[in-house]
């Protein structure tokens, strides 16, 4: 069975595969500068700053001296890490030793920015009109994020018709959906292990594609991490105006919004006189981030973000999730099979057959149990393990009997007139990468079916 693994990466990943050009560009925003800084290991930030005053390059030899004997490693890892990004410069002397020196543009915009303290990129709108409190913010970045991914299951199974956009579209037909002819787009292997994956890994993967197919539209990457990164400084439930952005910023905006990241606000304005009250024949468009915005540029490992955990799995392979989301139901059914609903209650069972059909969509058994322990409720959650045992070791046997047997199309060749004929055939395939078994004794072969035509060919140039 063919194994499809979709790799999410931070962040800074994305910003280290950059060209030195666009990256030295992106260092001229300082909050950038600040955001990278921010995303740094601990030793890395140490660096940076220790020397960020200090013209010239520092030798390796010193920066190794600043370091205990056991933190060797993470010494490596930081510098790797700093080298990838350019802040460090390698330069070798004439004996071959390293030095390392900051990236001007990024050591300049830092200083300025450490100095005389940073502007906010766009200030927040004073407004009278009532915003949405954070906790309002939250759900609706919840139900957004949840409509998202039903319509990614089934469009009929979203609550509300959600019209996504021909860049957002883009990203799905990438890796998640595929679409034969007329026929409904599918769920790819790729796609379900994408609806397994936890929120922050989900994001992260949509946001990688998004900017990975960024110049199809006409934007430079670049362009679009910088303003990604600048989302991070801005607060969270604060109105911004969408006035303030360019033209590729709001088109960035409305399909940030689908994702839930962004919420869209209209208000029409009004003025007061001394004489009457008259409006304004204009409506204001402010954009309001969401903690998902503002948290870009948290890294993947950043645990805070989780959501608690709703499922209970029991030794007898019963599964009870605590939930009213009709995404869970949707989740669990991939690989489960549900029995019944109640209003805050979804129950069912691992079975066999459920399991298979998780299997042959692409989903494997790490992913499941992974997927289990992350949503473990928490009074669950504390147990070690908060899977049980036998079902997790169930889960992976039920896996191992599909691979046991590999299905190869293949042709069985027999009745050969001569042992020459026979061992000619034999070898004709093993040159062709197609034999797959052969009997000496009874002259009997079994080739791959692709290579058929071409053993039907040689055998009668043998008559």
């Amino acid at each position: 069975m063919p194994q499809v693994r979709i790799i999410a990466k931070n962040f800074m990943d994305m910003v280290a595969s950059l060209p030195a050009m666009k990256l030295d560009r992106l260092y001229q925003n300082a909050f950038i500068c600040e955001a990278i800084l921010r995303s740094l290991p601990p030793l890395a930030k140490k660096y940076v700053v220790q020397i960020l005053f200090f013209d010239g390059p520092v030798s390796g030899k010193l920066l190794e001296q600043w370091v205990l004997d056991d933190g060797v490693t993470k010494h490596r890892v930081a510098i790797d890490r700093l080298i990838q990004l350019r802040i460090f410069i390698e330069v070798t002397d004439k004996k071959r030793e390293s030095s390392y020196k900051l990236n001007q543009t990024f050591q300049a915009n830092l200083q300025k920015h450490l100095t005389n303290g940073g502007v906010l990129p766009r200030e927040t709108m004073a407004t009278t009109v009532k915003l949405p409190s954070l906790e309002d913010l939250d759900t609706y970045a919840l139900e957004q994020w949840e409509c998202f991914l039903l319509l990614l299951i089934s469009s009929g199974q979203a609550e509300k018709t959600t019209s996504l956009s021909s860049s957002m579209m883009k990203i799905f037909q990438r890796g998640l959906l595929s679409q034969r002819d007329r026929d409904a787009p599918r769920l790819t292997e790729g796609g379900f292990q994408f609806l397994l994956m936890d929120t922050n890994a989900q994001l992260w993967y949509i946001i990688r594609e998004y900017i990975s197919n960024s110049e199809e539209r006409g934007t430079d990457p670049a362009d679009l991490i910088s303003f990604l990164l600048e989302l991070s400084f801005h607060v969270t439930g604060e109105a911004y105006n969408i006035n303030t952005l360019t033209e590729i910023q709001r088109n960035t905006i409305k399909d940030l919004a689908e994702l839930g990241l962004i919420k869209l606000q209209q208000v029409l304005l009004c003025c007061t006189s001394d004489l009457y009250l008259h409006f304004q024949g204009r409506k204001e468009s402010w954009f309001i981030p969401t903690k998902l915005a503002t948290n870009l540029s948290v890294s993947l490992t950043d645990s805070s973000s989780r959501k608690q955990g709703f499922v209970v799995v029991e030794t007898n392979f019963r599964l009870y999730a605590y939930s009213t989301s009709k995404l869970h139901c949707e989740i669990l059914r991939l690989f489960s099979k549900i029995e019944y609903q109640l209003p805050n209650l979804i129950v069912g069972a691992i079975t066999k057959e459920s399991l298979y059909t998780a299997f042959e969509n692409g989903i494997t058994s790490d992913q499941i149990i992974s997927f289990l322990q992350q949503n473990a409720h928490p009074r669950v959650a504390e147990r070690l393990p908060s899977v049980p045992e036998n079902v997790t070791d169930q889960i992976r046997l039920w896996e191992a009997d599909l691979n046991r047997v590999e299905i190869t199309p293949a042709h069985l060749y027999d009745e050969f007139p001569s042992k020459d004929t026979f061992e000619a055939a034999c070898d004709f395939a093993r040159e062709w990468n197609g034999l797959l078994w052969e009997d000496s004794k009874k002259m009997r072969v079994v080739v791959k079916a692709e290579i058929h035509m071409n053993m039907r060919e040689f055998l009668r140039g043998q008559k």
